[in-house]
């Protein structure tokens, strides 16, 4: 009986959480009107409802002939650039990002080396894809390569701070024992250091495809090769079956290729 009561006594003193949830109900409905009110209608003659069901029945019909067309400008071709693009650029800023890892780990060089190597690391990634690419177009033109560049800097940030905490949690058991056997430095990186490390800078890798992969068919918007562009073209032109086949083709390689690196983590994971 007294622990009843003593349950009921802590029951009626709970702080009483309705009113902080209905405060924030109410803001958030604010928010959402005061965003509302900034909503324009379309200015090109047509209702919005009429552009989303265009763009809705585009989608569903894609055009046939974008779909199975080998050319340049069908979507099987572009979707092959913007997948080079995310597999080269990541391949490279890959191999780019191995030193500034190393150097930035902090149990291999003097931590005020690993803290200015991070605060370049930290630099390179505070710089958005968008600006690499417009900064790269102006360099080389537009076309696939300033594409391979900006992915290739956008993955150098993200690489080698993942392999900095990776190398960090190196076990330096196993490399005290190699050094106990007499092994040399190629041996302990060989033995030591590689088994420990290919698991976490393969997964890893496989992630940042799949963002690349992502972001190369957005960074086509600056003419950073892809498929991006020929998708803003047919946006603005306001060809929907287009757009439908663009989409149908982008969405059916980002769901292949995410299964695919699912699985390939998940086996690295498990061994």
């Amino acid at each position: 009986m007294n622990l009843e009561l003593t349950y009921a006594e802590t029951l009626s003193h709970e702080p009483k959480k309705w009113r902080a949830v209905l405060v924030t109900v109410l803001l958030s409905v604010l928010i959402l009107g005061w965003s509302a009110s900034a909503v324009q209608s379309n200015s090109t003659g047509g209702s919005g409802l009429a552009v989303a069901k265009g763009i809705v029945l585009g989608i569903l019909h894609p055009t046939p002939s974008l779909l199975f067309t080998l050319g340049t400008n069908g979507v099987p071709y572009l979707l092959l650039e913007t997948m080079s693009i995310a597999f080269l650029g990541t391949l490279v800023g890959a191999i780019l990002a191995l030193p500034f890892s190393f150097l930035g780990a902090s149990n291999i060089v003097p931590k005020p080396v690993a803290y200015i190597v991070r605060l370049a690391v930290m630099a390179v990634r505070t710089i958005p894809p968008f600006v690499y690419g417009l900064m790269f177009i102006m360099v080389t033109g537009p076309g696939a390569f300033a594409g391979l560049l900006t992915m290739s800097c956008c993955s150098i940030g993200m690489l080698s701070k993942m392999f900095t905490e990776s190398i960090e949690e190196l076990d330096r058991g196993i490399l005290e024992s190699l050094d106990a056997a007499g092994c040399n430095t190629w041996d302990k990186i060989r033995y030591g250091i590689l088994p420990q490390l290919m698991p976490s800078f393969s997964s890893t890798l496989i992630y940042r495809f799949d963002m690349n992969l992502r972001d190369a068919s957005v960074l086509g918007l600056v003419g950073a090769g892809g498929i991006g562009a020929p998708l803003l073209f047919a946006m603005n032109s306001y060809r929907w079956n287009d757009v439908g086949a663009i989409l149908l083709g982008l969405v059916i390689l980002v769901l292949i290729v995410e299964w695919i690196s699912s699985k390939l983590r998940t086996k690295l994971m498990r061994g």
